[in-house]
């Protein structure tokens, strides 16, 4: 009678449902006697200790060989003042000083660091005096998002203490590799230059 309703031109729908239904349960003995394949274990990951001397303080940790010391700070010792913006040591944001000297963190490894100083912006001030530099990017309004700032400010204070904040031009020209979305650069050229004169008076009164 099915065959005749379906005028004999093959199986019923409630045939389909019931042979659909068998070869799902049949799925899991099918899945249960299929042979394993072998999985091999992952590798694990090389880690090297290290002990990182930041802002006066030496700080022991495990790290991966490849890790930046711009990762290292923000992601391993939670110094985030430093900021990651391209990545690639186009920007500035990541500058730092190691042996007093501005560098790249994010293209500097945290392993070639070892045992030497490194200053960034959280060790900058002394307790709840501000660095002479900090203090004149607020006096001047040298910054608007404050994205680049802690870069900023750890280029210009470097500037200064390189000889390079004689005048706007050389400013410009020595903070060339820091960029402000922005665009505060003449509030930033006016704190470097009332920074540095303000260096050079500490300096001729100690």
């Amino acid at each position: 009678m099915a065959n005749a309703r379906n005028g004999g031109a093959g199986p019923s729908r409630r045939g389909l449902l019931a042979g659909a239904t068998g070869a799902a349960a049949a799925l899991p003995l099918i899945a249960a006697a299929a042979p394993r394949t072998h999985r091999p274990p992952k590798a694990r990951t090389l880690r090297m200790d290290m002990t990182l001397r930041i802002n006066g303080r030496d700080h022991h940790v495990a790290l991966d060989p490849r890790t930046t010391l711009l990762d290292a700070l923000r992601d391993h010792l939670q110094l985030t003042g430093s900021k990651k913006g391209c990545d690639q040591g186009q920007c500035g944001a990541c500058t730092v000083h190691v042996d007093g000297r501005r560098v790249l963190s994010c293209l500097t490894l945290a392993a070639a660091v070892q045992g030497r100083p490194v200053t960034t912006i959280e060790g900058l001030a002394h307790g709840e005096s501000l660095h002479p530099m900090q203090a004149a990017f607020i006096e001047r309004d040298a910054f608007q998002c404050g994205y680049c700032t802690p870069g900023q400010i750890m280029s210009a204070v470097a500037c200064v203490h390189e000889g390079h904040a004689a005048n706007d031009r050389d400013i410009r020209e020595y903070m060339s590799g820091n960029l402000c979305r922005c665009g505060a650069y003449p509030k930033i050229v006016e704190a470097i230059r009332e920074a540095a004169r303000a260096t050079a008076t500490i300096g001729a009164s100690a």
